[in-house]
């Protein structure tokens, strides 16, 4: 059996000082194994939005580990979590984060960019980026003549050519509408089956969260439920 692709041992993570010290997480114990697509939710200020930092590298405990394929992350520099983070993760946000002047394509290709990729070659994985989350024909269209749900699969476009080993999703569907939302849910769902990517995923929505294989749910800085909602083909 593979070892967890996430590790999370006896994770804190504080803020503050003396009696205005907060503990956004409190001793959190986790593992999620390659392949899987979790989900995670919470009220605010439960700890999952500071997990997420943790899981995509963005931050460090301030005491317990942090393995992100058997490598302890929270103990490299800053400049090696963001290799880390170049390397295999990919991430996906609420706002979409599109350069509003730039095409598609060219919102596709900025990974690759900041890897030295030469530009036929950038063209050439971001149309094919494209081409996976159904937007052949919208590669010379700028964020602003996309819809919404168009917008999300350049986003997600953007966070798969590099071929990242996981895919870090805040509220991917929080700017959309319901069809919308399960579209992208559907286009995610593929992505997992079909190419094996692991998946976490930050949603306040129970409907959305049941496409995930697990759903783990922090409240006070700890895990207060860790639920199967299915598991993997």
């Amino acid at each position: 059996m593979a070892p967890p692709l996430i590790r999370f041992d006896k994770v804190w993570k504080s803020y503050g000082q003396g009696e205005a010290r907060v503990n956004a997480l409190a001793g959190v114990d986790l593992a999620i194994d390659p392949g899987q697509f979790v989900a995670i939710m919470g009220p605010s200020g439960s700890g999952k939005s500071t997990a997420m930092n943790i899981i995509g590298c963005l931050d460090t405990p301030t005491a317990g580990v942090y393995a992100f394929r058997g490598v302890d992350a929270g103990r490299l520099d800053r400049n090696r979590r963001a290799m880390l983070r170049n390397l295999y993760i990919g991430f996906v946000f609420q706002g979409y984060n599109l350069l509003p002047r730039t095409t598609a394509a060219e919102n596709v290709e900025l990974p690759l960019i900041y890897r030295g990729v030469g530009a036929s070659e950038r063209r050439k994985r971001a149309l094919k980026a494209l081409a996976q989350v159904g937007l052949t024909g919208r590669e010379h269209h700028t964020p602003g003549e996309l819809s919404g749900g168009q917008q999300q699969r350049v986003a997600i476009a953007r966070a798969i050519v590099t071929q990242p080993t996981l895919l870090v999703a805040d509220e991917p569907t929080g700017n959309l509408d319901t069809a919308r939302s399960h579209e992208i849910m559907d286009l995610l769902t593929g992505l997992n089956d079909n190419f094996g990517l692991t998946i976490v995923m930050v949603t306040h929505e129970a409907d959305i969260a049941a496409y995930a294989h697990r759903t783990i749910e922090f409240r006070d800085g700890r895990v207060s439920a860790d639920t199967r909602n299915h598991e993997l083909a």
